[in-house]
C-alpha cells in the first residue's frame, strides 16, 4: 500500500446559517491542502473519472454516495481520442474540475482494471485536488437534502495538541449531534500508526469520545486543523474559468463526414460554456464538423454562412452570470438562421434568451437514474444529470413549450419552440457517466440540420422527435381489463427453483389484489405463504402441469394467466398450452410465450441475437474429427468441447490447441455421436443485469451484479456482489445499453435477467442467456435494491406504464427509475452436500446449492464477512479455518468446490500472494486484495489482547466486518467480554435504511441493516416492537415452512395491534419482504446482532420458536443476557434438547422411549447392542467422512462402521439407540399455554420409522391409526407439555408398534409440519401459538373445519438429479429439498396427485422391479399381481425375477450391470438409457450399512442411472404399495371441492376436546413418601444414590414451580432457623430465599449478635432455637459442631459448613448444576483447581462422586493438595486422572467441569505460604482458549483473584447460575425434610 507515511487526517466542515459545523474527520487521500466550495452530492452508481472532470462541477466539493470509488483506478491521462486528436480519450475535460472529493470508502492502491494506470489518489495529487474518505456520506446527503446546497470546506490536519477530555475541538465547531463525537468511520485503506503512542493519527476519536488515550486519561491528543475561509463559487462567473480561450475546429472522419451543397463540411458552432468532451464526440461521430468557440464569442454574425447549426454546451454555476452569451443566443433566435440545441447550462441559457426565468434548486439533480417524461410521446427516459439551477416553466413565453418533465420532482427538463427548430434539454444525452438512452437527441439535431439545409422552409417548422404521439401510444397498449387472473406457482422447492418463487408469486398476488383483481393460484406447495390466507382468493393444491392447469382453467374460466412467477415449472406449462389459451378464453399477461420460447431455445436465441448484432458465445456442432477441426477455424482457441446427449458433462473439457482438441474429440466421440464446440471464456467475468420493460417500451435496468467467481461456475453457485465493483462507466453502460436493446428486441413485458461474459482484458463481451421470467437473481436484486421487481412486473403485465406506478419505498418518486445503492450486497450460496453419500462436491455449470444468504454492508469487507457468517453459524468470518477440504489448497483453488471461501482464507493465511491466487482462480484481483486486507488485519489483531486494544482499532475491526466472536478468538477472550469492552468504548452499530435512492429523497422504508461504517441512525426507536427471528438460510431440514411460521407470527401480532421487528438474512423469503413487518432488519441471526437490535429497538420481547433450529441455538445465551424471550423458557428448551435431561424427564412422566446409551469405546458399544439386539441407530459426535447417522444391522457392520466413519473415544462418544423395525411413525404438532395443551393435530407417516420425518410422506387426518394409540399419544404430549411448561408451539415424533408408543424426539418450537397441518385442518396453530406467547386471548381447541371424505397427503420433493453421484435412497439423514401436498377423497387419490406434483410421471407400460429382502418380496407380492392384472409389462433383476416367476406372474429378466458382450434385450442399462422403463421399483435390502464411499453396489449404480435418465424411481416398500394401489384405482383427476381452499368461507365442525388422564407423579406424591422427613442432613456420606436423584427430581419441579408462579405454598406456616458462626452471603441468603419461596418464614441469627458473645454454649443455643423453628441450618468453624448440634436438637439440623470438613448442600447444588448444564454427571472429566486442602466444597463433592463414573483431575500447588485420604479414595475407585501443580493446557483440554476454589486466607496458619500461593492458580479467558466448547466453569464463590472477571462473560461460566440452582436444591431439601 503506497504512501503510508503520508496518510493524514482531514476535517469536513459545513456552514449552516451563521454556524460552522464540524461534520466529521476522516482520512485524506488526495492533495495535501485545504479547500472551500459548495457541497453537492451525486447518486450515480459508477463513473467517478468522468464526474470529477465534468466542468459543471467547477468550484464544488463533490460527495459521491456509491460504494466503489477508486475500485477500477484511473486510465492513462496521456491516451488521446482517436478522432479528436488533442482531446483525452477517457475524460470529460483536460483537468479535474471539482474543488474537492468526499467519499465513504476509498479502495486505495488496490484498483483493478485493464485500462487503469494509477490510483485515483495519485491523480488527485497530480491535479492538486484534496479528498477525504471515511465520511458517513449518507448522513451528509440527508443533511444537504434537508437544508439545500450548503457551503463546505475540507481542512488539512496541521498537527496535534493535548486538551482536557471535555473541551470542544480547536476550531470551536460542533458535530451534527451536538457532541464532539466520533463522526468519521475507521475505514482506512492502510494501517499506519493507528496505535501510535501519542495518538496523533488516531482515526476516529481524534476528538472522539474515547480517543486512543481518552479512554484512560483525562487529557488527550486531538488533531489541529488548518484555517480556510468559506467560499461560494456561485458569486463568480465560473463559465469564464472553464471555457476555451480561442475558437477551435474538430473534423469528423472522412468516411462519415457530411457535406453542404456548396461542398464545404456541414458545421456546428458549439458555444463552450463548460463543454464536456463527450458532447463533442457525439457531434463529430455523426459526421458534422464542430467549431468550439469561447463563451463570449459573437457567433450570430457567422450564422448560415459559416455554420449550419448552433449547439450550446453544459457548464457550471448560475446562468444569470452569463448575460453576454444570453444576448448572443437571443440574437440567433431572432435571426432564426439555423437549428439550435442546448444541454444543461446551455438549456438554461436558451430559455433565458427566449425570455424565461431560471431558479436555483434546493439541492439540484445529480445522478444517473433520473426519469424524464417526454411531453410529446409520453415515454419515460432514464437520464444522467448534474445541475443546481432549473428553468421556470411557468415563465416560458408564447411559442415555447415544455419538451421533457422530471418524473420525480416535476421540474422542467427540456423546452422546444412550437414552430422553429429550437430545443434544449436539462439532462445530459451524451451521458458519461450514465445511461445512453437519450443520445438519439444528437441524431435528431443533426437530422434537423440536414433537413433545413435541403429545405430552408424547414426553419419555420418545429423539430420532429421519434417516439410518436402520447395519446396514440396510450391507445395502442390500453390497460388490460381483467376481473380474474390465474397465477401458476412453482410447486415444491428443489435445487435451482426454491423459495424465491414463494416471494415473487406472493408479490404478484399482492399487486393484483391492489388492482382489485380476483386471483386464483395453482400451487401444491403447502409450506409457503403464497398458499395461505390473506393472499390469493382461491388456491388449488394441484400439480402445476398442463393437464391440471387446463382443468382448472375450464373450471374457473379466468380472463388471464401469469406463467412468469412460477419458475421453469410454470414456463413449461405456458409453452405446452400456448396454442390452447385463446380457445380457452385466457390472455397471457406479461412476456409473450413466443419470447419465452426464443430465450429457452439455444438456436433460436442465437439467431435472434445475431439479427441485432448482439454477440453470443460462438458455437458449432460437429459429427466427426474433420468437422471439429473446421469448426475451430471459425471460433478460435481456446474452446470447450461438450459431448452432445451425454449426461453429467461426460466427455467435456477445455482445449488450448490442436493436440488437446484431438485428444478430447476422440474421448467424446466414444461417448456420443456429436460434439458441440464453443468458444471458451473461462476466466471471464460474469455480469448480470435485471431489466424491467413495460408495454409502452419504457425500459430500465434495476440492478447489476458481478459474480465474484469467474465464468464456469453456475451463477446460482457463485458468490455475487451488487453493485458490480470493478466495471467502469464505459463497461457498465455498454452492457446496460445492450441489455435494453436485447430486451426491447425480444419484447419482454415485465421483468427478466440477462447474463454476460466480459473479457477482463478488453471490452469484448457476449451474452450467455436471458431468463424471460422472474428468477433467483430477481429475488436477490429485489432485496439488494429494495425495488419490488415481482410486484412491478405483475402490474406491467396489465399494461400499466412504469412511470405511472409509484415507488413504494419513497412514496413520492415513480417506479420508472434505476435504484442508487450506497452500500454493498454480497450473496453466498449454501450447499448441503454432506447430507448425501457419494455426491460430487465440485462446482460447475450445474447448480447444487440449496439456498443462499445475502448480507449488506457499507463496504465489501463488511458485507462479505457478514455473508460468510450467515451461511453457517459455525463460520466466524474470513479467517483461517480448519476447513473440510478433501484435498490440498492448490487443488481446491483450481477446481472450486463448496469449500472455496475457506481455501482462499487458508491460502492467504499461509502466505499465498494475491498474484498467485489470481493465477489459480482468475477471481478479480480487486476482490482478492480486499480479502487479503482482511487476512492481514486478522493477523495484526492476534498481536493484541482485549485489554491492550485501542478504541480506534476496535472500531476499525468492527468497520471491517469482524464479529465479536472472531475478535474473541484473536484476543484469546470470549464473545461476551469483547462485547462488554466494545459497548464501554461506545462502539455500537448504526442502523441504515435501504431506500432505493441513496438518501436523495425522504424514504418511508422499514428495510434496515446494521453497519459500523456510519455516524448516525436513519430511524428513531420508539416502537418497542416484538422481535421475530426468521429461519435464516434455506438448507436441507430448514426451509420455507419456517418462513411460513415466521410470517404467520408477524401477521398475527400486527393484526392484534403489536409493532413487529423481523430479523432474517435470506433473500428468497417472504419474511424479508419490506411490507411484512413494521421493521425488517436484513441481518444475521447471531447472539451479537440480536442483542444489538434488541437494545437499539428497546424491544418488548423476542419470539424464537418460529425460525427452526437457527434461533433456537441462541435461545439460552439470549436468555442469559437478560433478553425477554417470549414463549417457553430457554432453560426448558435446553431440557428438551439435552438427551439426558429429556430422558430423565420422560422416565419421571412414565412415557416410554427407545433404549439408548452414550458410549466411549467400541467394546461398550458391542455390549450395549447385544443387550438391546440389532438393528441399532448409531449417531457419532465426531464424523470423519460421510453422513452422520446410520442404521447398523449386525456386530460385523458395527465394528466396520465405527472403524471407518468415526473415532470412538472419551472425547468423541457415540450415541446408540435401539432401532425399532416395522414401527409406524406418528407426528404430533401441538400448542400449549403455560404447560396446558390448547390445540393439536396428529398425522401419520406412510413409511415405517427409519425414514427422516422431513423425507416422510404424511397423511392427515390419519387413516390407519388405532384410537387407543392416538389417545396414548395425546396423553404423552400433554404430560411433556406440562413438564416443560411449554407456551407456544411444540412437536413430538412418536413411534408406535402394537399400540405401544415411544417418543423419538421433541422440538420445543414450530416444526416443519406446522403449515401442512394448519392448512389442512383450517386452523392456524401458529396464530394460536403466537397469541399464547404474547398473552393475547386465545380460544382452546376452536372448531376445525374438516369435511367428510377429505384427506391430505404431504409428499417430499427430492433434487437428486441435480446432485451427480448422490445415492437416491431415503434414510435417517434428511435428503429432500421441499414438499408438496394435495387433497383427495382417499389417501390414494391425494397421494398420487401429490406424487405427480413432484414431477413424477405415472407409468404407462413397463415397470422394473428389484427387491432386496425376502420380507419385502412377500409384502410386495399382492401389489405385483395387481400390476400384472393392470397389463403392465414387468421386468426384474435376478432374485426378484425368480421369486415373481415362482408365483406364476410373467416377468422378463434383466441383468443389472453386465459386460459389453451382454445382449441388449437383457441389459438393464440399455433399458434405462433408452427410456424403455416407465418406473423402477428398487427396494434395497436392509443389511446395507453405509459402505465406504469407494464401494459401488450394483443397486446404487442402477438407482443412480434411473435418476440420471429421468426414470421415476421408488425405493421404499410402503410407498411402492400405496402407489400401486393408487394406480389400480385409476382416478380420473377431475377437480373436486377438496382440491382448493377459498379463504372466505370456512365451514366449521365442533371441536373435539381430548380427555386428560393423569399418570405422571406429582410434587405432592414425591414429598408424601419422603425418606428425609425429620432427618438431619449432616454429611454427604449419609445420602444414597436414589435419595440423591429424588432431591434432583424435586429440585427440577421446584424450578418449574418458581417459573410458573414465583412461589409454592409447600411449607406454609413452617419456620426455619438459621445460625451462622461464620460470614456467609450465598448459603444464608439461599436458604432464606428457598424457605420464603416455599411459603415458609425464617429466623436468622448472626453469631456477632447472639448470646454466644456472653459465653453461651452451642448446645444451649441449638436447644433454644429448637423451641422456635421446625428445622435449623447451622454453619460453624469447628469440624464436630454439627454432631454436637444434632445431639442437642429434636428438630432436623442441616449442615451449612463445618470448618474445612464438609458442606453437603453445596455438594448437592454442585451436582445439580452439572446435571442441569451438561445433562449428566456420568462420563465427565471433573478438574479441581485452587485450594484443595481446605476446600470443604471439594471434599464433599469428591465424596458425592462415588455414585458416578467420572474422572477427577487435580491441579493445585503441593502445599494446597487434596488431603491424602480423599485422594486415596478417588484412586481406589479408579476415578483419579491427571495431577499437576499448575493448570496445564492439556488438563484444560480434557475437562468437562473446571471447579475452581478460593485460596482461603482464614484457613492458613502460615501467612507467608498464603502470599506465595494465592495467585498461582488464576483462571482467565486465555486459560479457557484450550477448553471444550461445551464445558463449564464452577466456583462456590466468593472469589478473590483466582477467577478473572473476563471469564464472567464466557457462556461456559456457570458459577452465578450455580447460585440459582442452589436455591432450587435447597428448596427441594427443605421440602423433603420439613414437609408435613
Amino acid at each position: 500500500m503506497a504512501e503510508q507515511g503520508e496518510e493524514s487526517m482531514m476535517a469536513l466542515e459545513v456552514k449552516d446559517g451563521d454556524r460552522s459545523i464540524r461534520f466529521c474527520e476522516g482520512q485524506s487521500f488526495g492533495a495535501h491542502r485545504s479547500v472551500a466550495g459548495e457541497l453537492v452530492f451525486q447518486t450515480g452508481m459508477v463513473g467517478y473519472p468522468e464526474s470529477i472532470t465534468d466542468p459543471s462541477y467547477r468550484g464544488q466539493i463533490l460527495v459521491i454516495t456509491f460504494p466503489l470509488v477508486g475500485n477500477y483506478g484511473v486510465p492513462s491521462r496521456e491516451d488521446r481520442d482517436a478522432i479528436l486528436q488533442d482531446v483525452p480519450a477517457h475524460f470529460e475535460a483536460a483537468e479535474i474540475h471539482i474543488a474537492g472529493l468526499v467519499v465513504a470508502s476509498y479502495s486505495g492502491e488496490d484498483y483493478s482494471h485493464y485500462l487503469a494506470t494509477s490510483s485515483l489518489g495519485t491523480w488527485l495529487k497530480e491535479q492538486n485536488v484534496p479528498a477525504i474518505s471515511g465520511v458517513d456520506t449518507r448522513a451528509l446527503t440527508k443533511r444537504i437534502r434537508e437544508k439545500g446546497s450548503m457551503l463546505g470546506r475540507l481542512l488539512m490536519q496541521t498537527g496535534t495538541e493535548r486538551t482536557q477530555d471535555d473541551v470542544i475541538p480547536a476550531s470551536g465547531t460542533q458535530t451534527p449531534n451536538g457532541i464532539n463525537g466520533p463522526m468519521a468511520v475507521a475505514n482506512l485503506p492502510s494501517l499506519p500508526n493507528l496505535n501510535a503512542s501519542d495518538g496523533t493519527l488516531s482515526v476516529n476519536g481524534v476528538n472522539g469520545v474515547n480517543g486512543v488515550n481518552g479512554h484512560f486519561h483525562k487529557s488527550k491528543e486531538v488533531a489541529v486543523y488548518d484555517e480556510k475561509a468559506w467560499y461560494d463559487p456561485n458569486i463568480r462567473n465560473l463559465v469564464a474559468d472553464v471555457s476555451t480561450p480561442k475558437p477551435k475546429i474538430y473534423s469528423p472522419s472522412p468516411s462519415v463526414a457530411l457535406r453542404h451543397p456548396s461542398g464545404r463540411p456541414v458545421r456546428v458552432v458549439c458555444v463552450d460554456v463548460g463543454l464536456k468532451y463527450n458532447q463533442l464526440r457525439c457531434l463529430v461521430n455523426r459526421g458534422v464538423e464542430v467549431q468550439v468557440v469561447p463563451w463570449d464569442y459573437d457567433f450570430p454574425k457567422l450564422a448560415g454562412k459559416e455554420y449550419d447549426g448552433l449547439f450550446i454546451s453544459n457548464g457550471p454555476g448560475d446562468p444569470a452570470m452569463v448575460e453576454q452569451t444570453v444576448k448572443h443566443i437571443a440574437t440567433a433566435l431572432e435571426e432564426a438562421r439555423t437549428p439550435i440545441f442546448g444541454i444543461c447550462l446551455g438549456h438554461q441559457l436558451l430559455a433565458r434568451a427566449a425570455g424565461a426565468d431560471t431558479l436555483k434548486m434546493k439541492f439540484g439533480n445529480r445522478g444517473h437514474n433520473i426519469p424524464c417524461t417526454s411531453m410529446l410521446s409520453g415515454k419515460c427516459y432514464i437520464t444522467s444529470q448534474n445541475h443546481g439551477y432549473a428553468v421556470d416553466a411557468d415563465t416560458l413565453p408564447p411559442g415555447w413549450t415544455e419538451l421533457f418533465v422530471n418524473a420525480n420532482d416535476h421540474s422542467n427538463e427540456g423546452i422546444r419552440h412550437t414552430n422553429r427548430p429550437f430545443f434544449s434539454v436539462q439532462f445530459h444525452p451524451e451521458s458519461t457517466p450514465g445511461p445512453r438512452d437519450t443520445e438519439f437527441l444528437f441524431d435528431v439535431f443533426v437530422q434537423t440540420i440536414t433537413n433545413t439545409i435541403e429545405d430552408p422552409q424547414k426553419m419555420e417548422q418545429p423539430v420532429s422527435f421519434p417516439g410518436g404521439d402520447a395519446a396514440e401510444n396510450a391507445a395502442l397498449k390500453p390497460r388490460v381489463n381483467v376481473k380474474k387472473v390465474l397465477v401458476l406457482g412453482s410447486g415444491g422447492l428443489s435445487i435451482g427453483q426454491a423459495g424465491e418463487f414463494d416471494y415473487s408469486g406472493s408479490q404478484a398476488i399482492k399487486a393484483l389484489k391492489e388492482e382489485g383483481i380476483y386471483t386464483v393460484l395453482i400451487n401444491p406447495n403447502i409450506a409457503t405463504i403464497q398458499t395461505s390466507k390473506g393472499l390469493a382468493d382461491k388456491v388449488y393444491f394441484l400439480p402445476v402441469n398442463a393437464d391440471f392447469v387446463r382443468k382448472v382453467i375450464k373450471q374457473e374460466r379466468p380472463d388471464a394467466i401469469y406463467v412468469t412467477f412460477g419458475g421453469q415449472t410454470a414456463l413449461q406449462v405456458g409453452i405446452q398450452l400456448k396454442d390452447e389459451f385463446e380457445a380457452l378464453g385466457v390472455k397471457v399477461l406479461g412476456t409473450p410465450i413466443d419470447t419465452i420460447i426464443t430465450t429457452e431455445d439455444r438456436e433460436l436465441f442465437a439467431r435472434s441475437m445475431e439479427s441485432i448484432n448482439a454477440p453470443c458465445a460462438k458455437s458449432k456442432s460437429a459429427n466427426n474429427i474433420n468437422e471439429a477441426l473446421e469448426a475451430v477455424e471459425g471460433i478460435g482457441y481456446p474452446v470447450i468441447i461438450r459431448a452432445a446427449y451425454a449426461l453429467g458433462g461426460l466427455g467435456s473439457g477445455f482445449a488450448e490447441n490442436k493436440e488437446q482438441l484431438l485428444d478430447l474429440c476422440n474421448k467424446a466421440f466414444a461417448a456420443s455421436p456429436q460434439v458441440l464446440i464453443e468458444r471458451s471464456m473461462k476466466g471471464w467475468k460474469e455480469i448480470e443485469y435485471e431489466v424491467v420493460r413495460d408495454a409502452h417500451d419504457n425500459c430500465i435496468t434495476v440492478c447489476n451484479m458481478e459474480n465474484f467467481d469467474p465464468l464456469g461456475i453456475h451463477t446460482g453457485d457463485s458468490v455475487v456482489v451488487a453493485p458490480s465493483q470493478t466495471l467502469s462507466d464505459q463497461d457498465y453502460n455498454m452492457l446496460r445499453t445492450t441489455a435494453v436493446r436485447v430486451i426491447r428486441h425480444l419484447g419482454v413485458v415485465g421483468e427478466c435477467n440477462i447474463q454476460y461474459a466480459l473479457n477482463p482484458d478488453s471490452r469484448e463481451y457476449c451474452i450467455i442467456e436471458v431468463n424471460a421470467r422472474l428468477s433467483r437473481s430477481s429475488a436477490l436484486a429485489s432485496k439488494a435494491t429494495g425495488y419490488p421487481l415481482a410486484f412491478i412486473a405483475a402490474k406491467l403485465g396489465l399494461n400499466i406504464p412504469l412511470n405511472e406506478i409509484k415507488n413504494t419505498v419513497t412514496k413520492v418518486t415513480c417506479a420508472c427509475f434505476e435504484p442508487s445503492l450506497d452500500y454493498v450486497v454480497v450473496k453466498i450460496p449454501r450447499w448441503d452436500l454432506k447430507k448425501f453419500t457419494r455426491v460430487s462436491t465440485l462446482l460447475g455449470s450445474s447448480m447444487k446449492s440449496v439456498g443462499e444468504v445475502m448480507s449488506i454492508g457499507r463496504t465489501f469487507e463488511e458485507a462479505i464477512q457478514k455473508a460468510i457468517r450467515s451461511v453457517d453459524p459455525s463460520n466466524l468470518g474470513f479467517n483461517e479455518t480448519t476447513a473440510l477440504m478433501s484435498i490440498d489448497i492448490d487443488t481446491e483453488l483450481q477446481t472450486p468446490s463448496d469449500q472455496r471461501m475457506f481455501a482462499l482464507a487458508n491460502a492467504m493465511h499461509n502466505g499465498y500472494t494475491v498474484e498467485k491466487i489470481w493465477q489459480m482462480t482468475k477471481i478479480d484481483k480487486w476482490f482478492l486484495h480486499k480479502l487479503k486486507g482482511l487476512s492481514d488485519f486478522g493477523k495484526l489483531m492476534r498481536t493484541y489482547g482485549i485489554d491492550s486494544i485501542s478504541s480506534n482499532l476496535m472500531r476499525k475491526a468492527k468497520a471491517m466486518g469482524f464479529s465479536d466472536r472472531q475478535l474473541a478468538l484473536f484476543w484469546e477472550s470470549n464473545e461476551q467480554h469483547v462485547r462488554r469492552s466494545r459497548v464501554e468504548m461506545g462502539i455500537m452499530p448504526v442502523v441504515k435504511q435501504i431506500d432505493t435512492v441513496a438518501a436523495e429523497f425522504p424514504a418511508y422504508t422499514n428495510y434496515l441493516y446494521l453497519t459500523y461504517n456510519g455516524a448516525e441512525h436513519d430511524v428513531l426507536f420508539n416502537d418497542r416492537g416484538v422481535m421475530v427471528l426468521g429461519s435464516g438460510v434455506y438448507r436441507i431440514g430448514s426451509s420455507v415452512e419456517f418462513d411460513w411460521c415466521s410470517v404467520r407470527a408477524v401477521r398475527t401480532l400486527r393484526d392484534n395491534g403489536y409493532k413487529t421487528v423481523m430479523v432474517n438474512y435470506n433473500p428468497e423469503t417472504v419474511s424479508t419482504d419490506y411490507d411484512e413487518a413494521d421493521r425488517l432488519y436484513f441481518e444475521n441471526i447471531t447472539l451479537e446482532n440480536v442483542l444489538d437490535i434488541y437494545q437499539l429497538e428497546h424491544s418488548s420481547g423476542v419470539i424464537l420458536s418460529m425460525g427452526g433450529q437457527t434461533p433456537n441455538n441462541i435461545s439460552l445465551p439470549l436468555y442469559r443476557s437478560n433478553v425477554r424471550v417470549l414463549g417457553t423458557s430457554p432453560e426448558m428448551i435446553d431440557t428438551a434438547e439435552n438427551r439426558y435431561k429429556f430422558s430423565r424427564m420422560l422416565d419421571r412422566l412414565g412415557v416410554d422411549q427407545p433404549q439408548w446409551k452414550e458410549l466411549t469405546s467400541t467394546d461398550e458399544a458391542k455390549d450395549f447392542c447385544k443387550k438391546v439386539k440389532y438393528p441399532v441407530l448409531v449417531r457419532p459426535s465426531y464424523v470423519l467422512s460421510g453422513a452422520a447417522m446410520n442404521t447398523v444391522y449386525s456386530e460385523h457392520d458395527l465394528a466396520a462402521y465405527l472403524a471407518q466413519a468415526v473415532d470412538v473415544s472419551k472425547d468423541h462418544p457415540v450415541v446408540i439407540t435401539k432401532y425399532i423395525e416395522n414401527a409406524k411413525e406418528i407426528e404430533m404438532d401441538a400448542v400449549a399455554r403455560n404447560g396446558l395443551m390448547i390445540g393439536h393435530f396428529v398425522s401419520e407417516h406412510v413409511e415405517n420409522a427409519g425414514v427422516h420425518s422431513g423425507d416422510a410422506t404424511l397423511i392427515l387426518p390419519p387413516q390407519d391409526l388405532d384410537p387407543e394409540t392416538v389417545r396414548k399419544i395425546e396423553d404423552a404430549t400433554r404430560k411433556i407439555g406440562d413438564a416443560l411448561n411449554v407456551t407456544g408451539p411444540y412437536n413430538i415424533q412418536f413411534i408406535a408398534k402394537e399400540n405401544e408408543i415411544k417418543v423419538i424426539e421433541c422440538n420445543v418450537r414450530a416444526s416443519r409440519s406446522f403449515p401442512f397441518v394448519s392448512k389442512v385442518m383450517g386452523l392456524d396453530l401458529i396464530e394460536m401459538a403466537t397469541k399464547a406467547m404474547t398473552g393475547i386471548p386465545v380460544r382452546e381447541y376452536p372448531a376445525s373445519p374438516v369435511p367428510p371424505d377429505y384427506v391430505a397427503v404431504k409428499v417430499p420433493q427430492f433434487s437428486f438429479s441435480r446432485l451427480s453421484g448422490a445415492d437416491p435412497v431415503m434414510g435417517v439423514e434428511m435428503a429432500s429439498t421441499g414438499e408438496v401436498a394435495c387433497f383427495g377423497r382417499t389417501k390414494y387419490e391425494a397421494y398420487i396427485k401429490g406424487l405427480i406434483s413432484t414431477g413424477f410421471r405415472l407409468p404407462r407400460k413397463a415397470i422394473l422391479l428389484s427387491i432386496g429382502s425376502f420380507k419385502d418380496k412377500t409384502e410386495m407380492l399382492p401389489s405385483v399381481e395387481k400390476l400384472h392384472k393392470l397389463g403392465f409389462k414387468l421386468f426384474a433383476t435376478a432374485g426378484t425375477a425368480d421369486f415373481i416367476e415362482e408365483h406364476n406372474i410373467p416377468v422378463q429378466f434383466l441383468e443389472a450391470l453386465g459386460d459389453d458382450e451382454q445382449r441388449q434385450e437383457y441389459s438393464l442399462t440399455h433399458a434405462l438409457a433408452n427410456n424403455l422403463i416407465d418406473l423402477y421399483i428398487n427396494l434395497p435390502s436392509s443389511n446395507k450399512f453405509r459402505r465406504p464411499a469407494n464401494y459401488m453396489s450394483k443397486g446404487y449404480r442402477t438407482r443412480r442411472m434411473a435418476v440420471d435418465y429421468q426414470t421415476p424411481l421408488v425405493t421404499n416398500v410402503k410407498i411402492a404399495k400405496i402407489l400401486i394401489e393408487a394406480i389400480d384405482r385409476n382416478y380420473d383427476f377431475s377437480i373436486s371441492r377438496v382440491d382448493y381452499q377459498t379463504f372466505a368461507e370456512v365451514p366449521t365442525a365442533p371441536a373435539a376436546l381430548p380427555q386428560p388422564s393423569q399418570t405422571s407423579v406429582t410434587l405432592a406424591d414425591l414429598l408424601k413418601d419422603s425418606p428425609f422427613t425429620g432427618r438431619d442432613i449432616l454429611s454427604v456420606k449419609q445420602i444414597t444414590k436414589d435419595e440423591l436423584h429424588l432431591i434432583f427430581t424435586v429440585a427440577a419441579e421446584m424450578r418449574l414451580g418458581v417459573e410458573r408462579g414465583g412461589s409454592l405454598d409447600v411449607l406454609k406456616g413452617r419456620v426455619l432457623c438459621s445460625l451462622f458462626f461464620e460470614p456467609s452471603t450465598r448459603t444464608s441468603a439461599s436458604f432464606d430465599a428457598a424457605m420464603k419461596r416455599l411459603g415458609g418464614s425464617t429466623v436468622v441469627i448472626n453469631e456477632a449478635h447472639s448470646s454466644s458473645q456472653k459465653g453461651e454454649s452451642l448446645e444451649d443455643t441449638i436447644r433454644t432455637l429448637d423451641q422456635y423453628g421446625d428445622a435449623i441450618v447451622l454453619r460453624h468453624p469447628e469440624a464436630d459442631s454439627v454432631d454436637i448440634a444434632a445431639k442437642a436438637a429434636d428438630r432436623p439440623i442441616i449442615n451449612a459448613g463445618n470448618g474445612s470438613r464438609e458442606h453437603p448442600t453445596q455438594a448437592l447444588l454442585d451436582l445439580f448444576t452439572i446435571r442441569e448444564e451438561l445433562g449428566t454427571v456420568n462420563g465427565l472429566t471433573i478438574t479441581f483447581t485452587g485450594d484443595l486442602k481446605y476446600g470443604r466444597t471439594v471434599h464433599s463433592l469428591c465424596e458425592m462422586l462415588r455414585h458416578y463414573n467420572v474422572t477427577v483431575q487435580l491441579a493445585a500447588p503441593s502445599p494446597l493438595a487434596l488431603p491424602r485420604k480423599i485422594r486415596e479414595t478417588l484412586k481406589a475407585r479408579g476415578q483419579l486422572g491427571a495431577e499437576s501443580e499448575t493448570l496445564t493446557p492439556e488438563i484444560v483440554a480434557k475437562t468437562d467441569v473446571l471447579y475452581c476454589t478460593r485460596v482461603q486466607k482464614e484457613r492458613f496458619e502460615d501467612l507467608d505460604l498464603y502470599e506465595k500461593v494465592k495467585d498461582e492458580m488464576v483462571v482467565s479467558a486465555k486459560t479457557l482458549r484450550d477448553a471444550k466448547a461445551n464445558m463449564i466453569v464452577m466456583h462456590p464463590l466468593p472469589r478473590n483473584m483466582e477467577l478473572a472477571k473476563e471469564v464472567d462473560d464466557d457462556p461456559r461460566a456457570a458459577y452465578f447460575r450455580q447460585m440459582r440452582y442452589g436455591m432450587f436444591v435447597r428448596m427441594a431439601l427443605l421440602a423433603l425434610v420439613m414437609a408435613p
